[in-house]
């Protein structure tokens, strides 16, 4: 079986391991029966442990339950990026391997369920994991909404990102992060309504802005451009810039200046939202 599995963005500011959206950027995975276990790569991940320690094969072997299979990965998701890699992979490989509950599959081993949530349904997700079920409902997504994503070359690794994270946060934080995630999501659903200051977080942004120098300037850089709010994206490195149709352009122009005059690698991407998630090839 071969699927198709889009990656996802999450938090979105302040809807911390909670809220996420798909977004048209891909991954295929393809499980076979085969004599023996071999596994091919292509784009992003490509030769990275193309061997048994392969998430994806370590995930269809669970499906399985043996490993004679032959798997393929062609990925279009930079990895340690904040786009929900591992989730789509997880994701994939289980649906590629026939589990009757691939999102369930995928939100235990990423450890959440939102990433891997959005991936599956497509479109805005909330999702979390509740006494070992996986509950995800899709939210309602302005189409006017345009995603310009600054993927830097330097990666983060998500057990980094949340080492700097506190195990306890004021009283008022939390408060102000509720306050935040309803607001935003009504600014999702209707981009007239949407305000900057609904994208702001207190409960992890502010603690991981130290782990990259760029990303506090970078956010500010796509507000001034245009963009209508910022945020990291997941744990980052990418930083995302949520725009109207007709600025996306005028803001991707200026993450690639910003780019270009602090010498930082990699690329801006102007995606949109995926509405359809997994898909069978």
């Amino acid at each position: 079986m071969r699927v198709r599995v889009p990656a996802s963005s999450a938090n979105l500011g302040p809807g911390f391991d909670a809220l996420a959206v798909a977004l048209n950027l891909y991954i295929e995975v393809s499980v076979e029966p085969a004599e023996r276990f071999s596994i091919t790569s292509e784009g992003f991940g490509a030769g990275v442990h193309d061997d048994d320690r392969h998430l994806g094969a370590t995930v269809a072997r669970s499906v399985l339950g043996h490993d004679h299979f032959a798997m393929h990965v062609k990925s279009a998701i930079p990895l340690s990026r904040g786009l929900g890699s591992s989730a789509a992979l997880a994701l994939g490989a289980a649906a590629a391997a026939g589990s009757l509950d691939p999102l369930r599959v995928a939100a235990m081993i990423d450890g959440h369920a939102e990433n891997a949530a959005a991936s599956m349904i497509g479109g805005l997700v909330v999702g979390t994991v509740r006494q070992g079920d996986v509950v995800a409902r899709r939210l309602e997504l302005d189409p006017m909404w345009r995603f310009v994503v600054v993927v830097p070359a330097q990666e983060l690794a998500t057990p980094d990102a949340r080492s700097v994270l506190p195990s306890v946060v004021p009283f008022h934080d939390a408060v102000f992060n509720l306050s935040s995630l309803a607001l935003l999501i009504s600014g999702l659903a209707h981009h007239e309504l949407f305000e900057a200051a609904f994208m702001q977080d207190a409960l992890h942004q502010p603690y991981r802005m130290e782990l990259l120098k760029f990303a506090r300037p970078l956010l500010q850089t796509l507000l001034d451009a245009g963009a209508s709010g910022s945020c990291w994206s997941g744990a980052g490195s990418t930083m995302l810039g949520l725009c109207l149709e007709d600025r996306a352009e005028q803001v991707a122009h200026a993450a690639r200046d910003f780019m270009s005059a602090e010498s930082i690698d990699g690329r801006v991407l102007i995606l949109e939202a995926d509405r359809t998630g997994l898909v069978t090839l």
